[in-house]
């Protein structure tokens, strides 16, 4: 059977392409074998299925592993705590009389505690609580033939978790005893989710003293990195390329993807997706080896930032859900604010809980290009913009600005200057100071839309200067937009904007700049700065 790249549940090394995660695994067995507790938190979509499964079958010679989905098990079980230790002392029943045979010296033992388990949960008259369930628990433990070890996925899937933060203080109390006393417990319990503890907790209750007292405070940091490296794609691509033989240059094509995911699992394996199954056979490419191409990489990322699927989905309600982490994602984007690091701001907290963000050493950056320019999209298309004058002398000019295939840059910042001046001229500083970035990327957006794509390098991002990198049939342009301040200053931008084309590899730019001196002369200009051409409007 054909091996094909999964953005859909588990992730089967016979079946699907992936990553090696035997460093991973590797480095959590190590905190199992210390019997650490401890929560993986990470965005939707990001592995934590795929890592709990290959960690259980790293695990399963030295431990038994119980290994138990909230998902699967449905809402009724957070009724109230009968219901929930019921759900749950079923589903950990049918995992442990898989997970390996019972010693001999114990069967008997262990066969009495499963009937008299088995019995109870037919009782339904009998009241089944927390204090119920873990005596069962703890029996087991003991009677387990290897340490156990309880991973439990998809913790945060129930409208209504307060029975199981009550079934969180249970765990945390009989480890607090297994540590003072030595009595049984759970050798090590992995629990996964996009909420950490402290976020459900936030979510679930209102009143501030349980939202300060943590039931998993017994659990030890995970920091691991669970994103994709470079190297680690190179590696999934180079066993693709042995079976399908399309002579992409694997090192550069791993490197395209990184950059443009930065290594976020679902959306590496996406654009591989789409470059192995959607491209190949269409009338721009005609087979996977061309496909498989710059060109084609660029196509497979138009493919993903406009199409809908369940990650989208979820960051859009997120949006939606917390207003505050809409704010301040749009005075990143538009702004260019550099968000420094809090993780005591709730906006920061949630931005990195959902994804949307991650840590560059002391600030807060959007995640990775492809959410940058999905964000993008959204607030360009909102309420707010979607109707506004500069998109529609932008809709009504993009037949303008395509010859023969190739995108004039030059022609779209004239006209962009003239709607501008015609549009916005009599508007204060502080109006353009605030949206003039926005109203080039309404007017850009339109002209290239389906067919280019477009980002704003994040290392060139704030509040006097953005660059806009625009990718069109292969074609690469070099925008920079800075605000007027002073002449000095503004030669200064036009040397940073030869050295960046230097690094691009291209001999023209393009300046785009916000000009406030009340004699400024607007129109598009070209001079030669350092040995490159470059091309500047000002309005």
């Amino acid at each position: 059977m054909r091996k094909e790249f999964n953005v859909t549940g588990l992730c089967v090394p016979k079946k699907h392409y992936m990553v090696d995660l035997s460093k991973r695994l590797v480095q959590m067995k190590k905190m199992i074998d210390k019997g650490n507790y401890f929560v993986i938190n990470r965005a939707r979509q990001y592995g934590k299925t795929t890592t709990l499964a290959a960690l259980a079958e790293y695990l399963k010679d030295e431990y038994r592993v119980i290994f138990m989905d909230f998902q699967t098990i449905g809402n009724a079980m957070y009724e109230n705590e009968d219901s929930f230790s019921r759900a749950f002392a079923a589903c950990f029943l049918e995992e442990f009389q898989t997970s390996g045979k019972i010693c001999e010296d114990k069967r008997p033992l262990a066969e009495q505690v499963i009937k008299e388990l088995e019995t109870v949960l037919v009782e339904q008259n009998r009241p089944f609580y927390l204090m119920n369930l873990f005596r069962y628990l703890i029996a087991v433990c003991e009677l387990s033939d290897r340490p156990l070890v309880l991973m439990i996925d998809e913790i945060d899937s129930a409208k209504n978790n307060q029975v199981f933060l009550d079934f969180l203080s249970q765990l945390r109390n009989y480890y607090l005893r297994r540590e003072r006393k030595g009595t049984a417990a759970f050798h090590s319990v992995i629990l996964a989710g996009v909420y950490d503890v402290k976020n459900l907790k936030r979510k679930l209750r209102t009143d501030e003293e349980h939202k300060m007292n943590s039931p998993w405070n017994i659990a030890v940091n995970f920091d691991m990195d669970m994103s994709f490296f470079k190297d680690e794609i190179a590696k999934m691509l180079g066993e693709y390329e042995a079976d399908e033989n399309t002579g992409m240059n694997i090192g550069d094509m791993a490197g395209l993807i990184y950059e443009e995911t930065s290594g976020y699992p679902f959306l590496v394996c996406r654009l591989c997706k789409i470059m192995d199954e959607e491209l190949p056979g269409t009338a721009e490419f005609k087979n996977r080896s061309e496909a498989w191409s710059k060109e084609g990489f660029l196509a497979a990322v138009r493919i993903l930032v406009l199409e809908k699927n369940t990650l989208f989905d979820s960051l859009n309600h997120k949006l939606g859900d917390y207003p505050e982490l809409e704010r301040v994602i749009s005075r990143m984007l538009f702004n260019g604010e550099q968000v420094i690091y809090n993780p005591d701001l709730e906006e920061i907290d949630i931005a990195m809980m959902f994804g949307f963000a991650r840590r560059e050493g002391a600030v807060v950056v959007i995640a990775n290009r492809i959410f940058e320019t999905r964000l993008y999209n959204r607030f360009l298309t909102s309420e707010e913009w979607k109707e506004s004058d500069i998109t529609q002398a932008s809709f009504m000019d993009k037949n303008r600005f395509v010859v023969n295939g190739h995108l004039n840059m030059r022609r779209i910042l004239e006209k962009f200057v003239l709607h501008f001046q015609e549009i916005y001229g009599d508007k204060d500083d502080k109006f353009v100071e605030e949206y003039g970035r926005i109203f080039f990327l309404l007017y850009l957006r339109p002209i290239i839309n389906g067919t280019g794509n477009y980002y704003v390098e994040a290392q060139t991002r704030d509040k006097k200067r953005t660059d806009v990198i625009v990718d069109y049939h292969g074609e690469q342009f070099i925008i920079e937009m800075k605000l007027w301040h002073g002449k000095e200053y503004h030669e200064r931008g036009e040397a940073q904007l030869a050295d960046y084309l230097n690094i691009y590899n291209k001999q023209t730019g393009y300046l785009l700049s916000f000009n406030f001196n009340k004699k400024k002369e607007t129109g598009v200009f070209e001079r030669k700065i350092a040995g490159k051409r470059i091309i500047e409007a000002i309005v």
